[in-house]
Formats: structure tokens, sequence, C-alpha cells
């Protein structure tokens, strides 16, 4: 018992440290979509653009009374998967250790930033982390814990329609490192999208994962060219809505979204009705410009490889209109005071952050490249470090497609990720050091066909 106490106060002690900037800011850290979920679950109608996930999620914690406990979860859940992975990683999780780990990422990286964000960005990670712990966790973890590991990556998964391609991505390269494990990491895939099927199927009387979501690509498609190039052609003989906008269409995704004048929201129209307008625009650009549509893929998911930065998390742009009105609705007046006092609603919170731009930018580098050293250097000695590095690797490079190249590039997505190249050099330098040995040993099993492979010593 004392035991559990002690690892319990430590995963605590972790949380606490990975919650600084919301300590700093006064109040949790929001964004312009935070008021969007927190009404959620605070009202009958599921949203057309969202998952009914994460919502739901934070009201058990803030139970319209105050959003810190909310914001303390999360920080809370990011610890005890950095605890697990430790254990995984290393066959065991000191207190030393985890705090050591918890005080790199405090200061070294953007985790913090993301854990005081009331947003589903920080799932990210913990799905990776929890898919790494499910897949090299069953000998070390009892079934309890991989269980309970199941259901928050399962939760994770399920935030955000971005976190399925990730989550997809990172159980194919488990099965490659280690198919024993593809069972255990899929069903919280299998069941994350049954979640998002059922709450649309509720919400929307419609079976679908994105019910609405080809307005999201066609904004994409229409920023990057591609769909501009196919409605110029067609229209006005197409008749879709938007021929109205022919030469006109912002090259702006966002814009093209957003602005209240803009091709989606001008007239009343909105994003649910020209949705399938929008598929089929989609479809049409699909067809007739795939190399197009390949070439800004690409080029999207590269450019949102190195956005790192975490200014776009910090700004105070649309929370009085999008944030708070749903604290003043729904929560004590003391707690929209409270986000009112705060360094963010204020516009001060950047001026705060920037600082650590550079730190972060130059660690995540730096662990980048240590990455695929870490993965030879214990591939045949400690397959669990090196199955993390390896993917943390696959990780940034899947988040990246699945938001640049599907969304757009913005800093905010690449950073909440990034610092998972920290963790497999720090964890490393849990072992005794044998590098020279150990390098040798590594490089060997790559090199050597496995029959002719000699044990260790």
């Amino acid at each position: 018992m004392a035991g559990v106490t002690a690892r319990l106060l430590t995963v605590l002690a972790g949380a606490a440290l990975l919650s600084w900037p919301a300590v700093l800011n006064g109040y949790p850290l929001m964004f312009s979509d935070t008021g969007g979920f927190l009404e959620q679950a605070l009202m009958p109608d599921i949203g057309w653009d969202k998952p009914w996930i994460y919502g739901p999620f934070l009201t058990p914690f803030h139970l319209r009374i105050t959003l810190w406990p909310a914001a303390f979860a999360q920080a809370v859940v990011l610890s005890a998967a950095l605890w697990l992975a430790q254990a995984v990683s290393l066959g065991r999780a000191t207190k030393a250790g985890h705090i050591a780990v918890c005080i790199l990422l405090a200061l070294g990286s953007a985790a913090p930033w993301f854990a005081a964000l009331l947003m589903p960005d920080i799932f990210a990670p913990i799905t990776v982390l929890g898919l790494f712990i499910l897949a090299f966790g069953a000998g070390q973890l009892g079934r309890p814990t991989l269980a309970a590991v199941a259901v928050v990556t399962t939760v994770a998964i399920a935030a955000h329609l971005a976190h399925l391609i990730l989550a997809s991505a990172c159980i194919a390269a488990l099965t490659i490192l280690r198919w024993r494990s593809a069972v255990r990491t899929a069903v919280p895939l299998a069941a994350a999208l049954a979640l998002i099927l059922a709450t649309n199927v509720v919400g929307n009387g419609l079976f679908a994962i994105s019910p609405f979501g080809a307005t999201f690509m066609l904004a994409r498609l229409v920023a990057d060219g591609p769909a501009r190039d196919v409605i110029d052609r067609v229209c006005p003989g197409a008749g879709y809505r938007l021929c109205a906008w022919k030469g006109r269409l912002p090259r702006d995704s966002d814009e093209f979204l957003w602005d209240p004048h803009g091709p989606v929201w001008a007239d009343g129209y909105g994003p649910i009705r020209i949705a399938p307008e929008a598929a089929a625009i989609v479809r049409a650009t699909l067809i007739a410009e795939p190399a197009a549509v390949v070439r800004a893929a690409i080029g999207n998911t590269l450019r949102q490889l190195v956005l790192i930065r975490i200014g776009d998390t910090l700004m105070p742009d649309h929370l009085d209109a999008a944030v708070l009105p749903r604290l003043q609705a729904y929560f004590p007046p003391s707690e929209a005071a409270r986000f009112a006092a705060g360094l963010q609603a204020r516009g001060a919170l950047p001026r705060q952050g920037a600082p650590f731009n550079m730190l972060f930018e130059a660690l995540a580098t730096l662990g980048a490249a240590g990455c695929p050293a870490i993965a030879i250097l214990h591939w045949r000695r400690r397959r669990a470090l090196s199955g993390l590095a390896i993917l943390a690797l696959v990780a940034l490079l899947a988040n990246a497609f699945a938001t640049g190249a599907l969304s757009g590039p913005h800093d905010r997505y690449q950073a909440r990720i990034a610092w998972l190249v920290l963790l497999p050099p720090a964890f490393a330098l849990g072992f005794p050091r044998r590098p020279l040995r150990d390098c040798l040993v590594g490089w060997n099993a790559l090199r050597i066909p496995p029959s002719r492979q000699r044990p260790a010593a």
C-alpha cells in the first residue's frame, strides 16, 4: 500500500510540474473552440464539426463550477502516461526518474502548455503513449492497468478525428515491430470508431465518422488551388452554389470556413447545408486533379513537420465571443471573472511564452536526431525503448499529414506532439552506460542475419 501511495504522489507531483502554464496564466488556457467543447455536454446539440467526446470528458471535472480541476485532470493523465511509458521502456519506473522527465518536459517542451490547454490536443501524444504501453507493457503491467490504459487510449483517439489517422499509423508501425500486440492496440481504435459512429447516429441521425467533414476538405483543396481550378472550369454550368464565388474564393482555408461573409456562412447557409455540394466538388477535384492534390498534401505535411511553436495556443483571439459567453451562461460569475483576469484574456500571455520557443525547437531537433540512434543502440537489448524511438518518429510524420495535409499547417498541431522525441533519449539515461558495446550490439542486430547472430553476453 505504501508503494502505491508513493507512486500516486509521484504522478501527482509530475502533474503539478506539468500544470505551471495555467498557474502562470492565472487560469487554464483557452482556445476559440473550447467554448464549443464546453457546450457539447451542456446543450442537447451534438454540434457539426467535432466528435462528441472531449466535451463530455470535461464535464465530470468542472461540474459547471470551475475549469481548474479539468485542466489538472489532463496533467494527471499525461503524468500517469509518462510514468507507465518509463516503466515499460526501462523495465521499471523510479520516482526520481519520473520527476526528472517531468521537469525536462515542463521547461524544455510544449507539453505543459497543452496539458494546461482545454482542448483535445493533449490527447494526441497520449494516444501515442497509450498504444506504446499496450504494445510493449503486457509482460510488465497487470491486466487492470492495461485495461485502464485501453480505456484512456480509446477516449484519446476518439477526442479528435485527426487522432484516427495518428492511431492507425502508430498501430501499423507497432504491428511490424511487435506483431503479437496487433489485437491489443487495435481494440482502442475500433472502440473509438464505434463511439464516434454511435454519437453521430444519435446526434445527427447519420452513420458516419464525420458527417459534414467534406466542408473541411473542400476548404483545404480550395486554399491549395486544385478545387479552385475545378470550380473555375465547371462553373457556372455545374450549378454549384459556389459558382457565385468563382474567381474570388478565399485562398486561406480558415477564411473559407469561418468568415461570416464567406462562401460557407454567407446568406445564412452554413456548413451543414453546403456539405453535400462540398462532397461533390471534393470528388470531382480528386478525379480531375490527383497529382495537384498529392503535391499539395506532401507540401503541407512537410511544412507542418517544422511548425512547433506555441504562439497560436496563447492568443486571446475570439475568446470574448467564443468562450466568455459560455462561461457566463453555465458557470458562476466568479469563473468568468477569473478567466477575464488571466494573462491570456488580457493579451499578455504570448509575451510570456515566446522566449521558450527557441529552446523547444532546439531540443525537439536534437531529440528527432537522437531517436534513430536510440532505435539502433537498443534494438536487441531493450526492444521497448527502441520501439518508442521509432514510434515517436512515425507519430510526428502521421500527425503532420493528418493535420497539415488535411486541415492546414498550424504551429499548434505539431507542437502538441513534437516533444515525444525527447522521451527515448531521456529514458535511455536511466540505463547503465555501455555506449560503445551497446551501439555495436544494436548495429550488428540490424546487419547480421538472425541465423548467424550470437546472443549478447
